[in-house]
């Protein structure tokens, strides 16, 4: 993340950019390193321009024929052209998979507003095919749905179909049943990975090409894969996937995203270079110029933000640094896109994570410091972004959408309780093994292994000893119903006491997100990944349940019988609440400081893991998800419960 400051005006810039530009003045690049040398050194401003693209948008431009272009006459600098008109992208990332449908209305609506002119988002693999074969584009998942409406409100769209993505989600967004075969080698051309990728392909291009440009769609460009300069790992890959877009009939501007440094290595012939970066610095394009001297300057994601990790601070970023940035990108007609426009939230299961000699999963929050809140309200940023745009528009912004109402609801207070142990029976059938198997490979949704939540492993055992299990990412174990320690990656082995009768040994697993960025993407199978010893010898005869958490398995849970709530319980546990809402829900903030580690559901809907290390201490409760009324509120909590949950309309993160 670090890059070096912009160098100071005080400086002798004259002399700085006769030595170090003279050889591409010479070579004949002079307009283009003239624009970087005035950005960089801080030299004075060319004339403000002011833009009118109110004849370039969705709704106005009808006859199409060339779409989004580039063009560079060797006259001035280069530049993007939109139906034979001078073009700049002001791009702002929403990702349609992280914001409740009802709200995307909403959020577009302030994108526009602002000044923006384009929308940019990913596309999950791993949420659309998340068993082999079953592809789902439906509710929050309706890409075209999400596509057209911004076409309806005004916004060009430029799609990231990956097939890897990062994203800061599970597996930067591949199917975790790719997992399932060892010797298959993600991102690569691996045939394996090839053959699921053109299955893929053959469900989500179809869908894409009526949205493209010339096709009278938003669609503009298309990104092909995602910053893979950093991984690197087969020269074939890329082309590849270049070719695989354009033999299903992708016909718009084609582009590549790479962070500053690798965008070399990440570059493939015929496609558009971009970088991603957090600051300008001076040799923020000199990697760049090495691929492509005469094309625009494209910031495909320009950070504004960052995103959170448990037991790790809160990200914020200057909001007059982000407007000085932005500002400067503007008056040298850069194109960018703001990444995050609006973050949104990591709901379920959904966040990724890093490891850096340690595993740690990224936050539910995926609010990043954005423009707008997890929760779409305006920021400093929006407020000063909106000026900007404006002293640069020929012609008035829309109107800004009014704010989504919010709501502190009276404090819920679980009256009934199930330990994990009585909820067993709710479970689909258990599989029963010889060996431990990890998640992935569970016998399991159609043979496409389980993908997020805990593994409860069980088993017999008679006497005690050194217990050495190899589980990913945290295990509780337990003896009987008694926690008796954890594992995880860097302690792998426990001492379980002296037994004088037989007892049974448990171990439950929790996936805390895939690592979603790296070369460790190939290793990050869950659950317990290979044999349970006892001081050296092997266990064998295990019962494994799955605990996906699936709103099926809550609607059979309420058939169980609840007990009421004690003043204390230690172990993993389901409490059981309402949420009065009344008449008209708003949106709200769940606050658990009094209690430890888990999950909250809302009516089936699982709003993410909650977790007293913070940096995250309250999570977002869409209005649009709850009912008049009553709603029922299920805490599964992993460790000690705690007693009332609170709302507040503010967030704590």
């Amino acid at each position: 993340m670090g890059s070096s400051p912009l160098l100071s005006a005080c400086l002798s810039w004259k002399r700085m950019v006769g030595i170090f530009f003279l050889p591409f003045i010479l070579s004949g690049f002079g307009p283009r390193f003239k624009q970087e040398e005035n950005l960089v050194f801080g030299k004075a401003h060319p004339p403000q321009p002011r833009f009118n693209w109110s004849h370039l948008t969705p709704l106005e431009l009808k006859n199409r024929s060339v779409g989004l272009g580039t063009e560079s006459t060797g006259q001035g600098n280069p530049h993007f052209t939109l139906e034979g008109h001078k073009f700049l992208i002001f791009g702002g990332s929403i990702h349609y998979f992280r914001v409740p449908r009802e709200y995307w209305r909403d959020r577009l609506l302030k994108l526009k507003a602002c000044g923006f002119n384009t929308v940019t988002t990913y596309v999950p693999w791993n949420l659309h095919e998340p068993e082999r074969g079953r592809f789902d584009f439906s509710g929050n998942l309706d890409l075209e749905a999400f596509v057209l409406m911004a076409s309806e409100i005004g916004l060009w769209v430029i799609l990231r179909p990956g097939p890897y993505i990062c994203s800061e989600i599970d597996l930067g967004g591949l199917p975790s049943w790719l997992l399932q075969d060892p010797r298959l080698l993600l991102r690569t051309t691996n045939k394996g990975f090839i053959e699921a990728v053109e299955k893929y392909f053959d469900h989500l291009i179809p869908r894409v090409i009526p949205l493209q440009y010339r096709q009278g769609g938003p669609v503009i460009a298309v990104q092909v894969e995602n910053e893979y300069g950093s991984f690197n790992k087969d020269k074939k890959y890329m082309p590849y996937l270049h070719k695989a877009l354009l033999r299903r009939g992708i016909v718009e501007l084609l582009l590549t995203s790479d962070s500053e440094k690798n965008v070399l290595s990440g570059h493939t012939k015929g496609v558009l270079a971009t970088i991603n970066l957090q600051k300008l610095h001076r040799n923020t394009f000199s990697q760049l110029h090495k691929v492509q001297r005469d094309k625009p300057l494209l910031i495909m994601e320009y950070w504004v933000g960052w995103f959170d990790r448990w037991g790790d601070k809160h990200h914020v970023t200057d909001a007059k640094e982000i407007e000085h940035t932005v500002s400067e990108f503007i008056k040298y007609e850069i194109s960018f896109n703001v990444y995050m426009f609006h973050g949104g939230t990591n709901f379920g299961f959904l966040n990724g994570a890093t490891n850096y000699g340690k595993h740690a999963g990224v936050v539910t929050s995926y609010d990043y410091d954005a423009v707008l809140t997890e929760a779409g309200d305006y920021t400093e940023k929006y407020f000063k972004l909106q000026k900007l745009f404006g002293s640069f528009s020929a012609i008035p912004l829309p109107q800004v959408p009014k704010l989504t109402p919010k709501a502190a609801y009276p404090p819920v207070r679980p009256s009934l309780f199930l330990p994990l142990w009585d909820a067993l029976a709710y479970l689909n059938e258990p599989v029963r093994s010889h060996q431990p198997v990890n998640m992935e490979n569970l016998p399991i949704n159609n043979g496409s292994g389980q993908s997020y939540g805990l593994v409860l492993y069980e088993k017999s055992i008679c006497s005690g000893g050194r217990l050495c299990a190899h589980a990913r990412d945290m295990a509780q174990v337990f003896l009987d119903e008694t926690m008796i320690g954890i594992l995880n990656e860097n302690n792998q082995n426990l001492h379980i006491p002296e037994l004088r009768v037989c007892r049974y040994l448990r171990i439950l697993v929790e996936n805390q997100g895939r690592v979603n960025f790296s070369w460790q993407i190939q290793n990050e199978r869950k659950g317990i990944t290979g044999s349970v010893s006892i001081n050296n010898s092997s266990l064998e005869g295990f019962t494994i349940y799955s605990l996906e958490m699936k709103m099926s398995f809550f609607e059979r849970l309420r058939s169980a019988t609840w007990r009421p709530v004690p003043d204390s319980h230690p172990g993993p546990a389901f409490y059981r609440g309402t949420l009065r809402a009344g008449p008209s829900p708003k949106d709200t903030f769940l606050s658990l400081l009094n209690w430890n580690y888990g999950f909250v559901f809302i009516n089936g809907r699982n709003l993410g893991r909650y977790w007293n290390i913070g940096p995250q201490k309250t999570l977002y409760l869409p209005g649009a998800w709850l009912h008049p009324e009553d709603n029922e509120v299920i805490l599964f909590e992993k460790m000690v419960s705690g007693s009332d949950i609170e709302s507040t309309d503010k967030p704590m993160l």
